[in-house]
């Protein structure tokens, strides 16, 4: 008889074109081996050229599609990506709630085209009601600013004060990305009161779309297994470098990244509890 893998749950914005979103998450778990059940929060009309429109479910559609996972698969990790808008936030933290398996919350803002994918009424209550229940939360650096009202520059000064103001908000994890850095990209980790830089390597293509969210999924995957936040962290970081760097370069724009890329293997005695 088989062992069954691993759930992991995300709950996201719906990307057609297959590169962010719920489609991302899902590619994602299953190239790590892990079992992908998803909650739909908001339905985006894109492809790798512009988005055209964002349509947010209805709150109380999303809590009943959460509440119906939760009542009958074991959770091993969740994450959440793009919300909406306020009442939906309110809806999945108190939800969620049931839940006592890891979370990562990926604080998705503006799409790469630059619409918005959190209204501006969402970011307090993001802040007050779903952040102090994650365990890891993974802004960017636009994010991370908004986030914790911090000064961070291009090359990510300043990452450190924001990240222990984000943390104040009463999430133990925080990791900002620095693909947006104009120097290398580290991603800066702090879990538990102590730093980790994550270095990376800049890999020149306009093939990037969905990366944070393809991040934030394969760390949610690596914790469902039963790694440490930290090792959850650089396995997911790694493997990313390898799927930018193998981006099939489909459609016009800014295509998705790599979710086939093999995923390097982790030593038994980097599983440690979270």
């Amino acid at each position: 008889m088989s062992t069954a893998p691993p759930v992991a749950l995300t709950i996201a914005g719906s990307d057609p074109a297959g590169g962010a979103g719920i489609q991302a998450d899902l590619k994602t778990f299953h190239q790590h081996g892990v079992y992908g059940a998803a909650v739909i929060s908001l339905l985006t009309v894109q492809n790798t050229v512009s988005l055209r429109s964002v349509h947010v479910q209805p709150a109380e559609l999303v809590e009943q599609q959460l509440s119906a996972v939760l009542e009958d698969l074991p959770i091993a990790a969740c994450k959440t990506g793009a919300l909406g808008d306020a009442a939906v936030v309110e809806a999945v933290a108190e939800t969620l709630g049931r839940c006592d398996a890891p979370l990562v919350v990926d604080p998705v803002m503006i799409s790469k085209a630059g619409a918005a994918l959190l209204q501006d009424d969402a970011l307090s209550a993001l802040s007050r009601t779903l952040l102090p229940r994650a365990t890891l939360v993974t802004p960017n650096l636009d994010e991370a600013r908004r986030l914790s009202g911090r000064t961070i520059d291009t090359r990510g000064e300043g990452a450190r004060d924001a990240a222990r103001a984000i943390a104040d908000l009463g999430c133990p994890g925080v990791l900002i990305k620095g693909g947006h850095r104009a120097d290398a990209p580290t991603d800066l980790l702090l879990w538990e009161g102590h730093f980790h830089e994550l270095a990376g390597v800049r890999v020149e293509t306009r093939h990037t779309h969905g990366v944070g969210c393809t991040l934030s999924a394969a760390v949610c995957a690596r914790l469902s297994q039963g790694h440490s936040v930290v090792e959850a962290c650089r396995l997911a970081k790694r493997w990313l470098s390898a799927a930018i760097a193998s981006a099939p370069g489909l459609g016009a724009g800014q295509g998705a990244v790599d979710h086939l890329a093999p995923v390097p293997p982790a030593a038994e005695d980097d599983r440690k509890s979270t």
